[in-house]
């Protein structure tokens, strides 16, 4: 599995957490499990690996540090949005966005580059393609106003180059 793929997951339980009353822990418990990666991997080729040891601690970082910094992400998401309220983007995209500022601010071993375009090609594959810019657009606008760093812009619809 690779941590694209992993990080996919991580996304996938971040959406999830969103319609669930389970905890992280609880989450993390019932969805890392082999018998639930055989089930869902019949039909999810994602699935079809069960992670490593490194993999499930990099998706458990994601998600519960998600769910712990949920409030700072959104208030994030928010100021980079312009003129859309949080309750309008769609929840993948929101999912997708809270993990990859996760990324950005508390991961350092991740490329800010790279997690940008992780993000936009998260978003091609869940998304309408307009979306895509949209997405580029909040995490570039983050990135060069809060961190004070250089991100190159990618054309529309295009991921940045990492």
């Amino acid at each position: 599995m690779t941590r694209s793929a992993a990080r996919e997951i991580a996304v996938h339980l971040v959406f999830e957490m969103g319609f669930s009353q389970l905890s992280p822990d609880e989450l993390l418990a019932q969805a890392l499990t082999r018998r639930t990666f055989e089930l869902i991997g019949q039909e999810e080729p994602l699935y079809a690996e069960f992670p490593n040891v490194e993999q499930r601690a990099y998706i458990e970082t994601l998600v519960r540090g998600v769910d712990e910094k949920r409030e700072e992400l959104d208030g994030y998401i928010s100021k980079y949005a312009i003129g859309w309220k949080i309750s309008r983007i769609p929840r993948v995209v929101v999912s997708i966005l809270r993990v990859c500022l996760f990324e950005i601010l508390y991961m350092g071993d991740v490329p800010n580059a790279a997690a940008i375009n992780e993000a936009v090609e998260l978003t091609k594959h869940y998304e309408e393609s307009e979306l895509c810019a949209f997405v580029n657009g909040i995490l570039g606008s983050f990135v060069r106003q809060e961190l004070g760093e250089t991100v190159p812009e990618a054309p529309a619809g295009e991921a940045p180059q990492a």
